[in-house]
């Protein structure tokens, strides 16, 4: 299966989505196979579209070697789960090629911005939320909703203790030196949730 093609995606002149779930990216092995944490945040993408169908959908990743070495872009395989997961394919927006959280939040900002929904909810996992929404609250002038699963521990295919490390040590070199975005200012953050 291949990720949906840009004619039959909710950027290419359909309207303005209610809202847009953006899914975050996560590792995937050489052969594009998604990680236990990326496939868990697929499935909460998939719970929170059935509460909101008419909302789209927007897969993050790109490329690196931390996280995905293959040569099509991350966010491609998450869009195939979605669907497989059966998210018609209609509701998926073309996935941005970030290759960090940085960029997650930077470069679907605009996609985000030119198509106006009333709400944004962002899917990401419990041990990346604290990071995710202090980025994302200095590059987003809106209020967004969090939404994080609960990483199951024994079923885990990444080196959980390191992801929870290297998260630490990110914020608090985020807290630390500060992010700096052009014409943005400091936004309060919402609270999030755990595992809707």
């Amino acid at each position: 299966m291949t990720a949906p093609s840009g004619s039959d995606t909710v950027g290419a002149g359909m309207r303005a989505p209610d809202g847009i779930i953006v899914v975050l990216g996560s590792p995937n092995s050489d052969a594009g196979e998604l990680s236990s944490i990326a496939r868990e945040r697929c499935r909460l993408a998939l719970r929170l579209h059935r509460r909101h169908p008419r909302f789209a959908i927007l897969p993050t990743g790109g490329f690196g070697p931390h996280f995905n070495p293959t040569t099509r872009p991350h966010g491609a395989y998450l869009a195939e789960e979605l669907v497989r997961l059966g998210v018609p394919a209609t509701r998926l927006l073309a996935p941005i090629e970030s290759s960090n959280t940085v960029e997650d939040a930077t470069l679907s900002r605009p996609v985000i911005e030119a198509l106006g929904p009333r709400r944004v909810l962002v899917v990401t996992s419990d041990y990346h939320v604290a990071r995710a929404r202090f980025v994302f609250a200095r590059v987003f002038d809106l209020d967004l909703e969090w939404h994080a699963t609960r990483t199951d521990v024994t079923g885990c295919t990444e080196d959980l203790d390191a992801l929870r490390a290297h998260e630490r040590r990110a914020l608090m070199q985020l807290e630390t030196r500060g992010l700096r975005v052009p014409g943005k200012s400091t936004r309060p953050v919402a609270s999030s949730s755990i595992a809707d």
